[in-house]
Formats: C-alpha cells, structure tokens, sequence
C-alpha cells in the first residue's frame, strides 16, 4: 500500500450514502469530520410517542439530564415536545435553568423539574423560572422557603420519597415532618406541593421483589401526605423500564430517560426492536491511516495485542477523551466496510487500533462504532458488554470533541 493515500470514488461515495435520506446539519468549518455522533430526531420523537402509547393515562416528562444523555439536551426536548411530551426533566439546576432559556426553542408553558440540589444551589433563580424543585430533606426546604421570600414568589416543589432506593428521598421515618413544613410554608404562601414523588431501585430487573414494595411504600406515603392536605398536581415513580413494561406504576406521570433516545433500559426487558424503540445517535469516525505491518508487530500501548501475521491496521481517531471506553479495550466492535472488526489492543486518549485482516479500505474510509443496527453495525449495547458496562454510560460519555449532527430536525406531516 502506498503511503498517503488518498480516498477514492467508492470511499467517499461510501460516506456520502452513510446519511440516505437524512437532512444533516451541516458543519460549519465545511470539512471532513474526523468524528461525528449523528442524532436522528425522528427517532427521538417515534420513541416519545411508542412511551405515550404505553402509558396512554398518564403525562410524559422527557428526561434530557446529562446533556440529553450525550444527545444534545435542548434539540431532543424540542423533539420530545413536538411528540407530546409535557414535561421536561433535568438532574441539576444549572441544566434546567438552561431549558428556560430563550434560546433553548423549548416552550414555556413546557414544565421544567430538576431534582440534584446541594446547600446554596440556585433556589431563588429557579424559583423566577417557574422550575419545580425537588425536596428531599429539612435542609432543601428551608433553602426554598428562603428563595421564595427573596424572589416574591411562591416556589414549586415536589417532594420526593425514598421509598426504597436509598439514594435522594425523605425516609419513611422523617416523612410527616417534611409534609408538615412543607404544608407550613404553602398556607404562608411560600410554595406550592406540586409533585410528590419517588425513584426504582430494580424496574430494570422484571420480578424484582423490591419492585412491589417500592409501590406500596410509595401508594403510603402518598395517601399520608395528601391525608395531611397536600394536592399535588403529580405522583410519578416511573423511569423507562417501569414506563415500557409496569402499568401499575404510572400514576400521574411517567418520567422515561434512556428510552426516549431508543436505547434499551434492561437486556432483561428486551432489545430497542422488541421494546418498538429506535436508537437515535450513531457513532462515526474516518479512518485517520491505513497501513501494512508484518506478522508478530506489537499493537499499541503495552503491545497487548500482536498480529499473528501480515495484516493491515486501521487508525481510529477516537479515544477515552472523546468517551471510548478504556475497558473496550481488545474487544470493542467497529464496522468498516460491511466487517465487523474489534479494538485491537488498548484504547488510547485519542486514537484507537483495528485489525483489518488484510483488507485496505484507505483513509477517510467510515469506521462505524455503534447505531440502530440497520447496516449490521454494532450498537451501544454491544460496546456495553465489551465494556462491562451499561448502554447508558456508552451514549452518555460521549464527549464534546465529538460532533453532534442531527437529523430529521423537522416534523414531517
């Protein structure tokens, strides 16, 4: 093989088909992408409503913490929106505050929720907001309560209870305590109880025993609380695996995360095809060489991997910078021209090694690492298992170095 090699008709013809049908956005710099995480829309907004569907008598909160779970949180809240969701959910105040931004295109009779609060958080600017908060102890009420005062406005919280997680929530214990100040503060005019509600230690594991015994913790410390005279709007506890496969438990509210970007919750529950969802981002690269190398040629960092004999290597130019998992390593799936081939060697920062058995599909040639599948490519599910990781992690980790081009922006019909 000669050295610089450039791409030939089929490589970019190749490339230029990747995206069939799509409306791409398109970058800006005009150049070839070394990397690009594609988001599709449509795929967002068919999963928002397959969840609608299975969760007919109850509202939908579309969570896009965490970024939209590496998908871009503002474009997929659009799309969610767009497909009938009324809710949007957000771990910390800084991503909630950012969905009331003018420039998020999200709009604002759309409710906003966040639920990660630590003393001396933003109280008194999600307040202005009109952002519901979440209250789990003493101390979270009285940052509101004085954040209310201070911005002239009753704030809007929800109260949470740990019903079994153990994570954030009000302990059963300290329950009727919390209630009674937050009913305190409400008849002060302070706050409004507009939520009450909990999380699932195990709805991703069907039959799980906690799974009941979360409900009828919850159904208890609900019928308490509005006993006391609390009238919430909403009572939710479902996350996607309870959304997609625990009627009971939907309530006033389903709150899905992982699923609405069509990645499956559980293996347990069934893959994203079975679930009817679509998995919406589709990881690319362009090979940055190709190159021959001799049999017994050791293969990046510690020469974990050696070719068994002459092969040809292709460069991948993404790393654990850009979210590649490092425990990948040896065994994380590409797809380069229609083969399967797997991370030969260590993930490195920014680059990574395939063994292509010989074949030369030259440079800019489109390494595939995860996608729904449609081309026989690998998907999030497979790097978790390579990984010995969940599927959430493998979008979500994927970092700013790394594009994000979305399409099918636009609502057909």
């Amino acid at each position: 093989m000669q050295r610089g090699r450039t791409p030939g008709a089929k490589d970019s013809r190749a490339r230029s088909e990747t995206l069939s049908g799509m409306k791409e956005t398109a970058d800006p710099h005009g150049a070839q992408l070394r990397a690009r995480a594609v988001i599709d829309l449509a795929a967002v907004r068919a999963n928002v409503r397959t969840l609608r569907e299975r969760a007919p008598r109850a509202a939908l909160m579309a969570v896009v913490k965490a970024d939209g779970y590496g998908h871009g949180a503002a474009p997929c809240a659009r799309a969610a929106v767009e497909a009938g969701a009324t809710w949007l959910g957000a771990a910390t105040p800084q991503e909630a505050l950012a969905l009331r931004e003018p420039g998020s295109g999200v709009p604002a009779d759309v409710r906003v929720m966040c639920w990660l609060w630590t003393p001396g958080g933003p109280w008194r600017e999600a307040v202005k907001a009109d952002i519901d908060v979440s209250v789990s102890g003493f101390w979270a009420l009285d940052e509101v309560v004085a954040a209310a005062r201070a911005a002239g406005r009753p704030a809007r919280v929800q109260l949470k209870a740990d019903t079994g997680l153990g994570r954030g929530g009000c302990q059963p214990a300290d329950w009727a305590e919390l209630v009674a100040g937050a009913l305190r503060a409400e008849a002060e005019g302070l706050l409004k109880v507009t939520g009450l509600w909990s999380h699932f230690a195990c709805a991703d594991e069907p039959g799980h025993p906690s799974i009941a015994a979360q409900l009828l913790t919850f159904r208890e410390m609900v019928a308490y609380a509005e006993a006391q005279g609390v009238e919430p709007e909403v009572r939710h506890i479902a996350n996607s695996p309870a959304t997609l496969t625990l009627p009971e438990s939907h309530f006033d509210l389903v709150r899905p995360g992982i699923a609405m970007y069509g990645v499956s919750p559980s293996p347990e529950i069934g893959t994203p095809m079975e679930l009817g969802l679509r998995p919406a981002m589709t990881l690319t690269a362009s090979l940055a060489l190709v190159k021959n190398v001799p049999g017994g040629h050791g293969v990046s960092y510690g020469h974990h991997y050696v070719t068994a004999g002459a092969t040809t290597l292709g460069l991948v130019p993404l790393g654990y910078a850009d979210g590649i998992p490092r425990h990948a390593s040896g065994g994380g799936p590409v797809l380069v021209e229609g083969k399967w081939r797997t991370v030969a060697g260590r993930v490195a920062m920014d680059q990574f090694v395939v063994d292509l058995g010989g074949d030369e599909p030259g440079e800019g040639a489109e390494a595939v690492l995860f996608g729904p599948g449609d081309r026989g490519e690998p998907t999030a599910e497979d790097w978790a298992q390579a990984s010995g990781t969940i599927a959430y992690e493998i979008v979500t980790r994927i970092g700013s170095r790394v594009p994000r081009l979305y399409v099918n922006g636009e609502q057909s019909g």
